[in-house]
């Protein structure tokens, strides 16, 4: 089995002003990276358009009509300051939100072991009725109300590892015993958002805030001790992850300092937690990453573990942290 690999040409057309960190550029290096010949094995396709319905199952009905009927116009009341439409925008937010419905439907029928999509406007700070930071649909939001529905998944995990915490992700979710949201990020930081005390009613919401000038020690010890444990627990019948790498130590909208070798390895540990739990089942959709270098090393970490093929570990539920992750610098 193999991993699939979406993007598509209108993801350089959704424009915004020349100084704009959330730039096409971001695409066309992480592009130009997948083209080496160690990546030859994906199976790559173009990303599809997300219908209404889809769209509605993670957003309320109402904001899903003004926000398509607002980007066809080219306007879009309410927007903040930050988060920019232009004549291109509303191809490129379909099918950013159409490559996670797409993806979650390979790996669920087997087609695929896992996925990874190359898409923008990313999408986890847009709320059920919400548009903000970048995002107009929150794309694993999608994705997780697609495979609920569509697929009969019963327990969804969502790992948010953005430099910025899944807000809208977070509130779309916190009523859902089913869906268990776990976010790594810098914190206090935009979006106020991901305190520790943040949980849930059912408890299913794990916020590990990581301080300015963190490095890859305390993310890894936060993934090993406290998130992967709970993926554990609640064994998901899929794992998305918000594939953010804006916490790369380049980037300029964030001030952690991972580097391309934290990326990898939170990868590779997430694919061991997944062949545990789920068959190895992971939909990978791109977040944040603003520094070129930093994204396209980081996307190529990433991407070249998920291509490996599986480890064979078999972890059981309930430990306190899994041996193979106890070492949290190896």
């Amino acid at each position: 089995m193999t991993t699939l690999h979406l993007t598509h040409m209108a993801a350089l057309a959704h424009l915004a002003p020349p100084w704009h960190p959330e730039r096409p550029d971001r695409i066309q290096v992480i592009e130009r990276c997948l083209e080496q010949e160690r990546f030859a094995a994906l199976v790559r396709e173009q990303a599809p358009v997300a219908s209404e319905a889809a769209l509605a199952r993670a957003h309320d009905v109402a904001y899903v009509e003004a926000t398509l009927a607002g980007l066809r116009d080219g306007a879009l009341p309410g927007v903040d300051h930050d988060t920019h439409v232009s004549p291109g925008t509303l191809e490129a937010a379909l099918r950013s939100a159409g490559a996670a419905v797409q993806a979650v439907d390979e790996v669920m029928t087997g087609q695929v072991r896992n996925a990874f999509s190359a898409m923008r406007p990313p999408g986890h700070h847009a709320g059920r009725a919400r548009t903000a930071g970048f995002c107009f649909f929150n794309n694993v939001a999608v994705a997780a109300r697609h495979a609920q529905a569509v697929h009969g998944v019963g327990r969804v995990a969502i790992l948010d590892w953005d430099a910025h915490h899944g807000d809208g992700t977070q509130e779309i979710f916190w009523n859902d015993p089913d869906v268990l949201f776990c976010s790594l990020h810098q914190w206090p930081f935009y979006p106020d958002t991901g305190a520790v005390s943040e949980r849930g009613p059912h408890d299913t919401v794990v916020n590990v805030p990581l301080p300015a000038g963190a490095d890859g020690g305390p993310f890894r010890e936060g993934l090993a001790a406290v998130v992967l444990p709970r993926i554990l627990d609640f064994r998901p019948d899929l794992i998305l992850i918000s594939a953010g790498f804006d916490a790369h130590w380049r980037d300029p909208l964030a001030d952690l300092r991972l580097t391309e070798a934290d990326f990898r390895w939170a990868t590779e540990q997430v694919m061991a937690v997944a062949d545990a739990t789920c068959t190895g089942r992971i939909v990978s959709l791109l977040e944040g990453g603003y520094d070129l270098v930093g994204l396209a090393r980081s996307v190529e970490a990433h991407v070249a573990a998920l291509i490996e093929p599986a480890t064979g570990r078999t972890w059981e539920a309930g430990e306190a942290a899994p041996a193979a992750l106890a070492d949290a610098g190896s």
